[in-house]
């Protein structure tokens, strides 16, 4: 287990996809650092863009993301991208091999909790801001349904996604 953090920070992991980075997320981050020093963000299966359910890139997803921080003033916290093994025997110890030690581990997706909890760390499911409204998934409807989307991000994620043409890739993808 990678717990034993330096000079006696606290630092939490927070594993998602960030398809992109919502409110919810940055919600989520801004609660993590009420209670630990630093928040290592994890951005799971970074190999893959282009996709109905990955449609931007490890690149865009950590523009976004530190766009985002930076314009809320969210600090510190570490980006790092993390590829999918397709292992569940190794996956943890991957992901220990590519971030900074950790206390403990915030995700909403239950593979992860059970495979971190086997692993013996403290384990917090991410409870993002209005699930229902505050989704990659739901993002990515409302720009395939011409919806309101832009509420749903922070400003400086909707000026990612327009500057790179996103809702244009989403339509493609998913139309």
């Amino acid at each position: 287990m990678n717990s034993e953090t330096e000079e006696g920070k606290k630092r939490a992991l927070f594993i998602g996809r960030f398809q992109p980075f919502h409110k919810g997320h940055l919600f989520l981050i801004k609660t993590i650092l009420e209670n630990y020093d630093e928040v290592i963000v994890g951005v799971g299966s970074s190999q893959y863009s282009n996709t109905k359910d990955n449609p931007f890139t490890i690149e865009e997803r950590t523009e976004m993301i530190t766009r985002a921080l930076t314009g809320n003033k969210m600090e510190p916290c570490t980006i790092v991208p993390i590829e999918d093994v397709h292992d569940n025997d190794i996956w943890v110890s991957h992901v220990e091999s590519l971030v900074p030690k950790f206390e403990a581990v915030f995700t909403h997706d239950s593979l992860s909790r059970k495979l971190f909890q086997d692993s013996g760390y403290e384990v917090r499911d991410a409870q993002l801001l209005e699930r229902e409204k505050y989704s990659g998934t739901e993002v990515r409807l409302r720009i395939l349904k011409g919806e309101d989307w832009v509420s749903l991000v922070p400003k400086e994620v909707a000026q990612c996604i327009q500057e790179m043409e996103g809702e244009k890739r989403i339509i493609e993808i998913m139309g």
